[in-house]
This record gives C-alpha cells, structure tokens and sequence, in this order.
C-alpha cells in the first residue's frame, strides 16, 4: 500500500489522541508546587528567604513539569537527600490537595468531556508520583474521567523534557497509526519540548499555568492558547 493510500485510509484517526498535563493545564493549583518545594527544602536544612532558597526556587520554576525526583536530584546531588527531598514534597503537596487548595481549569473538565464525545482518547499526564497524582484525581472527582493516566514512572522513570510519557501514551492506547496524528497540551517549556521530541502533530501551549507565551513558542510550541477550554475549536480547526 502506497503512503497516500494509508493517509487516506486513516483520515478518520486525525488528531484522535489527546495528552494533557495536568497542574498548571487542566488543574488549577495556585502555587502549591512552590509551597511544597519550600516545606520540602526547609525539611533539608534550606532557609525560607535566604540565597539558596531564590536560586533553588528559580530553577523550580524554570523546570516546571519535569519529574520532581530529577529536579531534586539535581537541586540536592547525592540520591538520598534528593529522594528525602522528594518525599517530603510528595508529603506536602499531598496535606495541600487535601486541604482543598486544587480545582480544575475552567473549562477543563468541559474540555476533556467534548474531546471524547467527538471520540477521541484523552490521557492525563504529570510530572508528580504517581500517589500524588491519584491524589489530584480523587480530590477533584476525575478518577472515571479519563481511561488513562500517567506519570513518569508510568513510562520507564523518565519524565519530561523527554518524550516517554506522550509516547507511552500512543503506545498504550493504540488510538491513532501515528505520532502526527497526536495532540499534547500543557503549561510549560517542559511540555512542549516532550510534544515536538515526541514527533506530535499539535504542541500546544495553554497561558494558565507557569510560562509565558514566549518561553512556550521558544520550546516549540505549534499554537498558543488562554486556556484547555479552546482545544477542542482549535483541533476542530486543525483538522477542517
């Protein structure tokens, strides 16, 4: 069968497999990463306020969406600090969530539930553990809402920047015949270097979360939108 007769035979498939991230895209956390980093780095003898503590911040921020236990690694080098580190985040932005302090995106529920009524898959996916992650999902009711979820020990240990977890996803689901027929959304330069590193058809950028538009274009990303409740006109349009 020549290449054109598999494009027209899948046409159907276009675009028919959707990866979310999760805080910052589909859940709306207000900072709470910055404030379990802080508990966790005090835990580890890091003052609140002093030099280390902004320069350890800053790299946080600047690495929103990677796998937390690579961002400790690097922030606190021998594996058992970072892996204290690690669970003593874990351990804080789980008392948060359960606090109440998360909610969906506006519109994010929305979003996912049009995305599958038009028969797409949707998979949601995270830089956190996957206990936090059950966490997220439990305290917003979002256990059923999605067939798959995913963290980075999900997709071999190996979080964000790289593409492992997106393509965990194409594999697992066997929804679409190729990795252009993939959309990935999310709030971060992380984000979008693990759509375009994963070959995706859409990488967007969505502006409600850590990164401006211009950290989100400068990593690749094809389009740029407020929020997760314009993707599914913007797919639409993709595909007219």
């Amino acid at each position: 069968m020549s290449d054109t007769d598999t494009d027209t035979d899948t046409a159907t498939d276009t675009l028919k497999l959707i990866v979310l991230d999760m805080a910052g895209t589909t859940v709306a956390d207000g900072g709470l990463v910055e404030q379990a980093f802080s508990a966790a780095a005090e835990r580890l003898g890091v003052t609140p306020g002093s030099a280390d503590h902004a320069d350890q911040l800053a790299y946080v921020r600047a690495t929103m969406g990677e796998s937390k236990i690579s961002v400790f690694r690097h922030l606190f080098g021998a594996e058992e600090r970072a892996q204290r580190a690690n669970t003593a985040f874990e351990e804080a932005y789980f008392a948060l969530v359960a606090a109440g302090r998360i909610a969906p995106v506006p519109g994010a529920r929305e979003a996912i539930e049009t995305l599958q009524d038009e028969g797409r898959t949707v998979v949601l996916t995270t830089g956190f553990a996957r206990t936090t992650q059950d966490a997220i999902l439990e305290a917003l009711g979002w256990r059923d809402l999605v067939a798959l979820t995913l963290c980075p020990a999900d997709a071999g240990g190996r979080g964000r920047p790289y593409p492992d977890m997106v393509l965990a996803a194409f594999l697992r689901t066997g929804a679409v015949d190729g990795v252009r027929r993939v959309v990935v959304a999310g709030d971060t330069s992380y984000d979008m270097l693990s759509g375009v590193r994963s070959g995706a058809g859409i990488v967007a950028g969505v502006l409600t979360g850590a990164h401006d538009e211009e950290q989100l274009t400068g990593h690749g990303a094809t389009h740029v939108i407020a929020s997760v409740a314009e993707l599914p006109d913007l797919i639409a349009r993709a595909e007219a």
